[in-house]
């Protein structure tokens, strides 16, 4: 059965079944400066339109029971339209593209000839080397098995030149009428049309194909149907396309504990769960896509109920509040549940953050990359992974040293950072516990940058 069938099926019991459950929850906002989404219309005639506001500046937390404040006070920082700089191969060992695992340490990235590679942890065959290599770590990188003609890369999941969508690892790869998640220690085929773009967490996962947003999982967090009284949250449900209200082409997916699409013209949509849903909503989760009051959005990273944007050339985040943010500590569930600005030494071109690690002491992180390739970070560093050459928390983003070259992508994990330079070359820093540093070494933290040994 499609998603907009349920939806429409379950409007009036499930929608009213959720406001009374979740009524304890429900937070009301006022603010002279609010204004109405009228442009934003659900397709199912319910009010996606929610008005999805801009979080409080990082310098003034909010005193409204935990929620943001409505509007920011943007500081005067440089604008830009600028993106990331292209990688130019400077030999044959060379990558292409940089990403990390769902929920664990380890790195993958996508090699010129269209192959991948991985390192680090491997407790859900992340590293793709088949069953036959059991889960051991690993802090040399090496091939994924099986894998060829990859065209693109997003956590462990490639897209061919053909559009076929390959996954391994440990996520909802449609293999099981039983549950929405297995493991796969070697590369498995989608049974999903050609796609574009694909996205995954932990229980559910999105592709951009033909036909628009095709997704399917688990809908724990709300991200496929309208929850039902009573209903299961973990029982998989099958792939079909998601009602996202016209507008401007699709450019991306982006899938975390919230469910996110871009569009060509920088809007950025979501529904799932509230945080990151990154908007204002009485609807825990909402399974309504609705819109962010972010404009011309470039660039967006969602880790679990973390997510951060670059927008204009100015980085945003929001999300889980388990962590020192704003002087709270951590008692405020939406202290952190809409974009806040990030004051960068320069305008940024791409930006990543990083899943929760549940410990409260042990606070989330952040980097982004700047306009001249330079690479700066945030948060915590007791495994040297913000990249200054110390082991002191970065309250602000600091410039990572050592880096022998312009960056075009970074990627992060709780205890570790990778940098994947214009070069091709990919430098990593921080914990090393897994061999997620990928310079054949275990257990030697480095709080400096060091190249990993691609194949």
């Amino acid at each position: 059965m499609r998603i907009t069938s349920r939806l429409r099926d379950s409007r009036r019991a499930g929608a009213f079944v959720l406001l009374l459950a979740s009524a304890s929850l429900v937070i009301h906002c006022s603010s002279e400066s609010e204004s109405s989404n009228d442009g934003a219309q659900d397709p199912l005639g319910a009010d996606a339109g929610t008005d999805a506001s801009v979080g409080a500046d990082a310098s003034e937390p909010s005193q409204d029971a935990g929620v943001a404040d409505a509007r920011p006070t943007v500081p005067d920082l440089q604008k830009s339209d600028a993106g990331p700089q292209p990688v130019t191969c400077a030999d044959s060992t060379c990558a292409t593209a940089l990403d990390t695992s769902v929920g664990s340490d380890a790195f993958c990235a996508l090699l010129q000839d269209g192959t991948v590679a991985c390192w680090g942890q491997n407790v859900s065959g992340e590293l793709g080397r088949g069953a036959a290599a059991g889960t051991s770590d690993s802090s040399m990188p090496a091939r994924v098995v099986g894998l060829a003609n990859a065209a693109s890369l997003h956590h462990t999941c490639a897209i061919d030149t053909n559009g076929a969508t390959w996954c391994w690892g440990k996520g909802p790869f449609l293999r099981s009428t039983v549950t929405a998640t297995t493991t796969e220690r070697a590369p498995v085929q989608l049974a999903i049309p050609a796609a574009t773009k694909v996205a995954f967490s932990t229980n559910v996962a999105c592709a951009l194909v033909q036909d628009g947003v095709l997704c399917w999982g688990a809908n724990a967090d709300g991200q496929l149907a309208v929850p039902a009284f009573g209903a299961s949250t973990t029982k998989p449900i099958g792939a079909a396309t998601m009602p996202v209200p016209a507008g401007a082409p699709l450019r991306d997916v982006i899938v975390g504990n919230a469910s996110f699409v871009l569009r060509e013209d920088g809007t950025l949509w979501s529904w799932g769960a509230n945080p990151p849903l990154g908007r204002v909503s009485s609807l825990f989760p909402d399974p309504y896509p609705g819109q962010l009051e972010l404009a011309f959005v470039s660039d967006l990273d969602v880790e679990g109920r973390n997510a951060c944007a670059v927008a204009e050339g100015i980085a945003y985040c929001w999300g889980s509040a388990n962590e020192p943010y704003n002087g709270l500590k951590g008692d405020l569930p939406l202290s952190r549940a809409l974009p806040a600005v990030v004051a960068t030494p320069e305008p940024v071109v791409q930006i990543a953050t990083t899943f929760d690690t549940g410990v409260a002491q042990l606070p989330q992180r952040q980097c982004a990359v700047g306009v001249s390739g330079a690479v700066y970070c945030w948060g915590n560093n007791i495994n040297g992974q913000v990249g200054d050459g110390t082991r002191n928390y970065a309250p602000v983003p600091v410039k990572v040293a050592g880096l022998p070259g312009p960056v075009a992508r970074v990627k992060t994990t709780p205890r570790s950072t990778c940098a994947l330079l214009t070069s091709g070359k990919i430098w990593c820093w921080g914990d090393n516990g897994y061999g997620q540093l990928g310079d054949g070494r275990t257990k030697e933290t480095s709080l400096v940058p060091k190249e990993v040994a691609l194949p």
